[in-house]
């Protein structure tokens, strides 16, 4: 057994990183030497066997084109199997480089200029542009945020679904930024609302391998056959193995007639993954389960470190806990700042880079996204900086 170090710390900012680039930090946070918080990639190393293999890909010394390989295809079937007992077929994956692709994509192929897509507000923000730059409008069913807790909107829901230009629903499950994985009760009140409406759900399930305990994801797709002749599931190794930079992602579409929709689309750009990218993800669903289950911890215990500090240092914060992700959604609606004035302590005086709640839509105001994937020194050293820009005011 291979036992991997967290703790340790990487340089990453001569590596073309875009978390850690002093030019980024600068033109987004108005601060070159802010401590990167933000978006979501983890300051870990990958597990040994992904490293392995690119190595031994490397030293071949050539990297032509690559295609969807039997092994490739057959990684992804045995993770889905292993990890969430849903039994899927080769023949219903299709790549691309990336989920925020693939909803490209999706809405190009289901959509007509001035239709309507659900999404549940605040949200991966990438959702929003998405859409609009498509020029389709946002049907919002904004969370419902009471004592602290997340839940859907559900008669919102069926109202905006009724339209009859409503073709779509982006699905956040788990749920980014408020970490909610949602209950397969709550998934069945969805997935009904949304056929009873001729509503296609498109389900984002790039967190789900990143699961805190007693938690349990349930695959759109897996719940009944009804359920999985009416979606698109997107799924990628790139959260789950900090492989993001490889731009390797699965879209499983059981609906043969679906498939052959969006693969038609698809083929206009004749993508398939790349070398690098296809043995990342061979080796990270055959051999990177141990590192995913010490990585699981690590970030378990990163959570209820920032969990007993907010407590105990920030109390008039207040931490949605996550049961999935290692995004963390921090409430500081408390403090009786502004958008602006909040943004601007956290960037000015705090110097720690994170995401704005206002981003991810209406109901993001006065919350901050911070991304703990990260040894636990820096993350202490990133909470005591905030802890300190907030003396006089919490």
């Amino acid at each position: 057994m291979t036992i991997y170090n967290f703790d340790e710390i990487i340089d990453r900012k001569r590596t073309d990183s875009i978390k850690w680039s002093k030019k980024h930090l600068k033109e987004k946070f108005n601060e070159e030497n802010s401590i990167p918080m933000w978006i979501a990639d983890m300051d870990f190393k990958a597990a040994q066997p992904i490293i392995d293999a690119l190595i031994s890909r490397a030293e071949h010394g050539i990297y032509g084109y690559g295609h969807k390989s039997e092994e490739f295809l057959e990684s992804a079937v045995n993770w889905q199997k292993k990890r969430n007992g849903w039994d899927i077929e080769k023949e219903w994956i299709l790549f691309t480089p990336g989920i925020i692709p693939a909803l490209n994509f999706i809405v190009k192929t289901f959509c007509n200029k001035g239709d309507k897509v659900i999404i549940q507000s605040p949200v991966y923000y990438p959702f929003l542009n998405i859409i609009t730059s498509n020029e389709c409008h946002i049907a919002n069913n904004p969370l419902i945020y009471d004592k602290g807790e997340y839940t859907i909107n559900f008669a919102e829901l069926e109202r905006i679904a009724k339209d009859s230009r409503t073709k779509l629903m982006f699905l956040c499950s788990p749920h980014n930024p408020v970490g909610r994985v949602w209950t397969e009760a709550e998934l069945k009140q969805l997935g009904e609302i949304c056929i009873k409406n001729n509503v296609l759900i498109v389900s984002d399930e790039i967190h789900s391998d990143l699961i805190f305990h007693p938690n349990h994801h349930t695959p759109f797709g897996k719940i009944s056959e009804e359920f999985r002749m009416n979606s698109i599931v997107c799924t990628s190794p790139s959260k789950t193995f900090n492989l993001a930079g490889l731009q390797v992602s699965n879209i499983i579409i059981p609906n043969e007639r679906i498939r052959n929709e969006l693969n038609h689309k698809l083929t206009t750009i004749d993508i398939d993954p790349g070398s690098f990218a296809s043995v990342a993800q061979i080796a990270a669903y055959n051999e990177g389960e141990e590192w995913l289950e010490q990585l699981l911890t690590y970030l378990a215990e990163n959570l209820d470190f920032i969990d007993r500090f907010v407590k105990e240092r920030m109390p008039k914060v207040k931490l949605i806990k996550p049961e999935a992700t290692y995004l963390a959604w921090l409430d500081f609606s408390n403090l009786g700042l502004s958008d602006l004035e909040l943004q601007q302590l956290m960037q000015k005086k705090a110097k720690v880079a994170l995401d704005d709640g206002f981003i991810f839509g209406a109901g993001g105001e006065l919350f901050q996204r911070i991304n703990f994937a990260c040894p636990r020194s820096l993350l202490q050293q990133a909470l005591e900086s905030i802890e300190k820009s907030l003396n006089g005011i919490a």
